[in-house]
């Protein structure tokens, strides 16, 4: 009964610790929304950089995301929350985005990091708005602050979409089964 009670007590205190770290920010919905699109500036600058041939798959798609994640992991539970923008590049439409993540697994530690998704087709871009994604399984190492440290950084291609990851600040070990859920922010769509 008490070891539930911390549990729950712990995760609590997670979500709130996250809720604050993997927010767009204070003000109106419109500086909210260019406050994702400096994050995306950044994002995608630092990708090319690491990987130049993502401009050209990036060019070619019909649409791409990019995210911002806070993820903490204590002993056994896995949390994390974020926000970015799924940019339609036949429509020119921008769909803003909230994501969650909760799993289970070994780990402790803390991160900042970021997502990129490619999408190669229409109806994977068009599924991810609509319906938002599930997915799990995650290990890694990271032990970083601005641009000192390392982090194992990944790249993962899931039915029509490729998945660019990376480390901001953190440190962090974990090996975990996650589910993570994307939907449309309704204030700022």
């Amino acid at each position: 009964m008490q070891a539930n009670f911390v549990k729950g007590v712990s995760l609590f205190l997670m979500l709130l610790m996250l809720g604050a770290c993997a927010s767009s920010g204070d003000g109106t919905p419109a500086q909210k929304r260019q406050a994702i699109l400096d994050m995306q500036e950044e994002v995608l600058a630092k990708l090319y950089q690491k990987k130049a041939a993502a401009r050209q798959e990036i060019a070619a798609s019909p649409g791409y995301a990019t995210f911002s994640n806070a993820n903490l992991n204590i002993f056994f539970i896995a949390a994390g929350t974020g926000y970015g923008v799924v940019n339609n590049q036949t429509t020119g439409q921008k769909t803003y985005m909230n994501m969650a993540e909760g799993g289970v697994g070994l780990g402790i530690g803390a991160k900042d990091y970021r997502i990129v998704m490619v999408f190669h087709t229409e109806e994977a871009m068009n599924d991810f708005v609509e319906n938002g994604w599930t997915f799990g399984g995650n290990a890694d190492a990271s032990a970083k602050a601005a641009d000192k440290g390392k982090s194992i950084e990944g790249e993962a291609y899931y039915g029509g979409v490729t998945v660019y990851t990376f480390t901001e600040t953190g440190l962090a070990l974990q090996a975990t089964v996650k589910g993570t859920k994307f939907w449309p922010d309704s204030e700022l769509n």
